[in-house]
């Protein structure tokens, strides 16, 4: 399989990353992922996960699929097992004020290339090579990155990231609901609902909104 046929297929298999890079001689990766660029309120996470293609898979990779395929209480479950398997994995987070100061997308690679970097110095050494979720790899860093487009229905060490990044996210937001709890933060997980846009109607922002996005201030305020 090329790289081309790989980043175009149009129905992906989980772990098609992988054996595309053992191929090629790629024996250590980091898988990237985010969560939370599309919210109106509250952080975005990045995750980085480690794997070793030359060893045995963990087993429970073999459960693992996009994050936004699986439910919550499988999400949950995966987040706890993959910490039991007590490999070099790490969050970044950007809250709502960085992400008003520099905009989604630049906080969004700020917060993986902190997770990357956690996870390099955990591992001592970068891998062979980072892939990224999505079609654009992180800017200005010195590692070998790959970009892989729905990389988290393809790649297990993305499906990795992608529940880290959004089980410690939506964590984030329940615990939110409890001093919030006008906002539907533990349901709605900070996105723009008709019922949280109402409350933003009726009772204005509160710090965990971006304000630089669209809805969230009245329109004379911005």
């Amino acid at each position: 399989m090329t790289q081309g046929a790989l980043f175009k297929k149009k129905e992906p298999r989980i772990g098609e990353t992988e054996e595309e890079l053992r191929a090629r001689g790629i024996e250590t990766i980091i898988g990237v992922d985010e969560a939370g660029r599309g919210p109106l309120a509250g952080p975005v996470h990045a995750a980085a996960f480690w794997l070793d293609l030359s060893s045995p898979l963990p087993k429970t990779l073999a459960k693992l699929d996009d994050s936004k395929k699986l439910d919550e209480e499988l999400r949950e479950e995966l987040f706890e097992q993959l910490h039991t398997e007590n490999r070099p994995m790490a969050i970044g987070i950007c809250d709502a004020k960085v992400i008003d100061e520099i905009n989604i997308l630049q906080a969004t690679f700020r917060a993986m290339a902190q997770a990357v970097q956690q996870v390099i110095e955990e591992q001592g050494a970068p891998p062979d090579l980072v892939v990224v979720d999505g079609n654009m790899i992180i800017p200005l860093q010195d590692w070998k990155q790959q970009a892989v487009v729905k990389g988290d229905g393809r790649s297990l060490a993305i499906a990795a990231a992608s529940i880290l990044a959004k089980v410690s996210r939506d964590r984030v937001m329940r615990k939110a609901h409890e001093k919030w709890p006008n906002y539907g933060f533990d349901t709605n997980k900070g996105y723009g609902t008709g019922a949280h846009r109402e409350a933003l109607r009726q009772d204005g922002p509160c710090i965990l909104h971006r304000r630089s996005f669209a809805g969230v201030l009245p329109q004379e305020e911005i």
